[in-house]
């Protein structure tokens, strides 16, 4: 996509401010991208008690986020094409914002998979849409903020899962609450989108296919996060259990467990950035995959509570930074940034929906020590894999001395 965003010239002052705006909207935006996520989360449990779902029968719906998800990624760049980055971004995160009320109105399981495909399907468009604009606006002001962004991620989350929280609490049937959120989160994206940047095409420039192979730079770049979202996964969905059945946990002590590990891993990113515009993000990964290594030793070799739980705590710092910096190796790593982007995106949520059903796999045929090993295997991957993260340094010109209507990404 051409970066043309028609907002025509200007001072060096009103090129930084409109970056400012971009960068708070597109953060803003990753928020309500997050928040959606963790308000739907805590309602699971309402909506296999609502329509009396078994765990099979429940397991199966859940895959088919993952798979919406993985088949609509690639139009999200056809879409930014033929609308406009703003537009597109503003549509696409409306309907992810209302399809996550779209579980809890279903009569029945076949229609609870329909509504969790287009659950998914809206997620991974709009993800793709936020992720190239927040890699592009991370160029045109010429610092890392993409670690920043997904620590916003992250907040939202955490928002909206403690709001979910309360409203399961308080006993709220789950179509209202989460007809509510839907639309306080439609209208927050909505003002967000306002003010990111709107990037056109040039006439004569060729639509991106609807479908097609994620480049070879994609794949490769994607390796790296698989890894990191395989320990992301195996660590929230495990983590409880693992003390628990391991450590021998009371369930409270296991639960704070978790809390620490998504805790640590949102403070990590949101100090990412500043990490990685100081060493660049070949050394901090490597030194990120130091941390998550150490982190799956510290848990497959532990003997009580506290130093589990900081292994674990360990391991989320060490993963924090790795699939922004990925998604931001992968929109510079060639001339079609959503296809790379939508690639890398596929391969990491591929990982995140294999990782739980792996360590299960694992830990029957063996034990949950056995599984974590796994896990510590595949952080070490992240030291021996973080020179694919290095890419030709883009031009910085743009960020202070061009209008943010003029191309800044290096050809």
């Amino acid at each position: 996509m051409d970066a043309r965003d028609g907002t025509g010239g200007g001072t060096t002052d009103r090129t930084d401010g409109r970056l400012r705006r971009a960068r708070f909207a597109v953060a803003a935006v990753f928020a309500v991208h997050g928040a959606v996520t963790g308000s739907f989360a805590t309602r699971i449990p309402w909506i296999q008690s609502h329509l009396d779902l078994g765990s099979g029968e429940l397991g199966l719906a859940l895959v088919l986020p993952a798979i919406g998800s993985s088949c609509a990624m690639p139009l999200a760049g056809r879409i930014s094409h033929r609308f406009g980055s703003r537009a597109a971004l503003r549509g696409l995160i409306a309907l992810w914002c209302a399809s996550v009320a779209l579980p809890a109105l279903s009569p029945g399981l076949l229609a609870l998979c329909g509504a969790l495909a287009v659950y998914g399907a809206t997620s991974g468009m709009a993800d793709v849409a936020m992720n190239a604009l927040g890699v592009e606006t991370e160029e045109r002001l010429g610092r890392s903020i993409m670690s920043g962004l997904h620590g916003m991620w992250s907040a939202g989350a955490l928002a909206g899962s403690a709001a979910g929280a309360a409203a399961a609490h308080a006993d709220l049937d789950a179509r209202v609450h989460l007809g509510i959120a839907a639309a306080v989160l439609a209208v927050l994206g909505a003002v967000a989108c306002h003010w990111v940047l709107d990037l056109r095409t040039a006439a004569d420039e060729h639509p991106p296919p609807r479908f097609a192979l994620p480049p070879r730079s994609a794949l490769v770049i994607g390796a790296v996060g698989f890894c990191a979202v395989f320990a992301e996964g195996a660590s929230l969905d495990w983590s409880a259990v693992y003390l628990r059945d391991v450590i021998g946990s009371g369930p409270g002590v296991a639960a704070a467990c978790t809390t620490a590990f998504s805790c640590t891993m949102a403070l990590a990113r949101f100090a990412g950035d500043p990490v990685v515009r100081r060493f660049g993000p070949v050394r901090t990964v490597r030194a990120s995959g130091v941390l998550a290594t150490a982190g799956g030793v510290l848990v497959v070799t532990a003997s009580g509570a506290p130093s589990a739980i900081a292994g674990f705590a360990l391991i989320g710092v060490g993963i924090a930074v790795v699939v922004p910096l990925a998604f931001a190796a992968a929109g510079r790593s060639g001339p079609a940034p959503s296809q790379s982007i939508a690639g890398v995106a596929t391969i990491t949520y591929t990982s995140g929906l294999v990782a739980p059903a792996a360590i299960g796999q694992i830990a029957d045929a063996s034990s949950l020590v056995t599984s974590f090993g796994l896990v510590t295997v595949l952080a070490a991957g992240l030291v021996a894999g973080a020179g694919v993260l290095r890419t030709r340094e883009p031009e910085r010109t743009a960020a202070k001395g061009k209008a943010p209507g003029e191309r800044s990404r290096a050809e």
